[in-house]
């Protein structure tokens, strides 16, 4: 998981995030890494359209095969996998 100091602006992160309409699913997400419009003082997440501020909720990993692996530790394989 990428430390939240060491993260710049202008990086691609790799998020896992929960649907919001379906808290049982959850994926990764690409995100671009930017200065938060609200507070120029804080770096924000853009994805989906959306900013969200960077905050330790966030769990950013800087390649989406960490990403990839964090989200398998968390919950588990799909069936597909074992198929």
């Amino acid at each position: 998981m990428a430390d939240n100091q060491t993260i710049r602006p202008g990086e691609v992160v790799y998020v896992i995030i929960r649907n919001p309409h379906a808290q049982d699913v959850a994926n990764v997400q690409q995100a671009a890494v930017v200065q938060n419009p609200e507070d120029p003082n804080q770096l924000a997440l853009f994805l989906h359209e959306t900013y969200y501020p960077l905050s330790d909720e966030f769990a950013v990993f800087q390649s989406e095969a960490d990403a990839e692996q964090a989200y398998h530790e968390a919950f588990g394989y799909p069936e597909e996998f074992y198929g």
